[in-house]
């Protein structure tokens, strides 16, 4: 069984007991979240399509950890003029373990 979820602006196909790393959203380690824009569920025979999304589904998960992403070097690059200016980034992430797809 799977579905795919979204959050943050992004669409994510998950299952059960998966690992995603998602935009940050609001909850303490260990507690539960819910995703309640399903787009689309799986159970290998039957395929549920939203539009957009699918009424009364929704994907639970567990808050394992709020940590940072990796850090994105912005650089920026004038020929010619000497300019040159780098500036690093690092996103707020979540990262949730899926437990139940209903």
């Amino acid at each position: 069984m799977f579905a795919v979820i979204k959050t943050g602006g992004k669409q994510y196909v998950v299952e059960p007991n998966q690992k995603i790393r998602i935009e940050k959203i609001l909850g303490e380690k260990g507690s539960l979240v819910t995703f309640s824009e399903v787009l689309l569920t799986s159970d290998g025979s039957v395929v549920q399509v939203g539009d957009p999304f699918i009424k009364g589904a929704v994907v639970e998960g567990e808050v394992l950890e709020q940590t940072r992403d990796k850090k994105k070097l912005i650089f920026r690059y004038h020929s010619k003029t000497r300019y040159r200016k780098r500036k690093g980034h690092r996103q707020h992430v979540t990262d949730v373990k899926i437990t139940s797809i209903k």
